[in-house]
């Protein structure tokens, strides 16, 4: 029996298996391919960007471990993205940082990035079909040495970057004109106190201004969707966060923009799954950064865990997906940046699969009629109903390599290129 027989078979004996729960599992298989997920360019090199590849990472972002074949340049990420994707089922884009505007060699500030320093990125974006995400970068840089950037009591330093966010949002509008879908534009920035403050009310007072600034450029919302990110803490602001949760879910539901939620930017016992029906009664669309803390916002690569399960379970059974923007935030420079992508994007994608394969309807049902007993036995059941036999058809009906026969590729171009760099 050759592979695609065993892979074909298993699949049949899987979709009887399901068929019995109520599951459509080829409609399901339509619907995880469409739903897009926003890989983030910033994997691929430790978050260093090209405006100062030797510039320290500041505002609390650490990137551990220095493992061969960091991209240094923007040719070479792009080949590294080029890799991976071609190695992740589904419907794809991609999310970038300032830092990765391509300046030719000159110094151009952040406040004076313009749509012509990503004209390389649209022209890569259009050949690959895919959509930009963008975002301002706050941080890593002379102006937010002290840890403060949009509340900074300094108008002059304020002022700066409130010029960034607005070249941002400029940027993304392009993005989204050139490429016919709209950006998601995600504002978060490090500002905070590493031990208590005095004054908590003056900076939350100028991030609202400086947000009211940014956002009064008005960009229409077919080309640009403004997001804002809150944080718990972070290294150097472990006891006060200007943008806390409370400020942000504040802001988003009153000013209408896309609310962001962060897996590593809350209390450890706290997880997403549990906020995103909470927030969606306020807000019409959200933005994911799918995460993995470790103890801290330690932006590990995904993996197929309870949370990341959940996250997936809640998004399909709120039917939230069309107001849910997928992203991925990790950064892991201790195992080769190309198998990271891989892993996380496609233990996203299938998570959302495991969901799909739900017998939803039924288990609402019971809920409602006071059956604890059966919802809780057949969610049990579930857990080991055969979506490896799915997984593995709906890769191979993508042409890409099942299990783990995917590293071999990604090994040998770390063989032939990442190695030689």
């Amino acid at each position: 029996m050759t592979q695609q027989e065993r892979i074909t078979q298993a699949f049949e004996l899987a979709k009887e298996t399901y068929k019995k729960w109520g599951v459509d599992v080829e409609e399901a298989l339509k619907k995880v391919q469409e739903v897009p997920i926003s890989l983030h360019c910033w994997q691929g090199d430790d978050v260093t960007g090209f405006e100062n590849p030797d510039a320290q990472l500041t505002g609390g972002i650490q990137a551990t471990g220095n493992y061969p074949g960091k991209a240094r340049t923007p040719e070479q990420l792009r080949a590294d993205i080029d890799k991976a994707m071609s190695l992740i089922p589904g419907k794809l884009r991609l999310n970038l940082h300032a830092l990765y505007a391509e300046t030719n060699g000159e110094k151009v500030e952040r406040d004076e990035l313009k749509p012509e320093h990503f004209t390389n990125w649209v022209e890569w974006a259009k050949a690959k079909g895919i959509g930009l995400d963008f975002n301002p970068s706050c941080f890593s840089h002379d102006k937010s040495s002290d840890g403060f950037t949009l509340a900074h009591h300094d108008d002059e330093i304020r002022n700066f970057w409130i010029r960034h966010c607005i070249a941002s949002r400029k940027i993304a509008e392009s993005f989204g004109k050139e490429l016919g879908t709209p950006a998601v534009t995600n504002v978060w920035i490090p500002d905070g106190y590493k031990d208590i403050p005095v004054d908590r009310t003056a900076p939350r007072e100028r991030l609202k201004d400086s947000l009211d600034q940014i956002f009064a450029v008005e960009i229409d919302e077919a080309y640009n969707l403004d997001a804002v990110e809150s944080k718990v803490f972070g290294i150097g602001s472990e006891s006060y966060v200007v943008g806390s949760n409370e400020f942000y879910m504040g802001y988003a539901t009153a000013n209408k923009k896309l609310l962001c939620l962060d897996a590593g930017h809350f209390h450890p016992t706290e997880v997403i799954s549990d906020k995103i029906s909470a927030v969606m009664q306020f807000v019409d669309q959200i933005l994911l950064h799918v995460s993995r803390p470790v103890r801290w916002d330690s932006d590990h690569v995904v993996i197929l865990n309870d949370e990341l399960i959940a996250i997936a379970q809640e998004l399909v059974r709120g039917n939230y997906l069309e107001r849910t923007h997928i992203g991925l935030d990790f950064f892991d420079a201790s195992i080769n940046r190309i198998a990271a992508w891989v892993i996380g994007t496609r233990n996203m994608r299938k998570a959302l699969l495991f969901a799909m394969l739900e017998p939803t309807d039924y288990l609402r049902k019971l809920e409602v009629e006071g059956d604890y007993t059966s919802r809780l036995a057949i969610l049990e059941e579930m857990k080991t109903t055969p979506l490896s036999a799915v997984w593995e058809y709906y890769l191979m009906k993508n042409n890409m390599p099942a299990g783990s026969e995917w590293l071999k590729e990604v090994k040998e171009y770390e063989k032939e290129v990442l190695l030689k760099r």
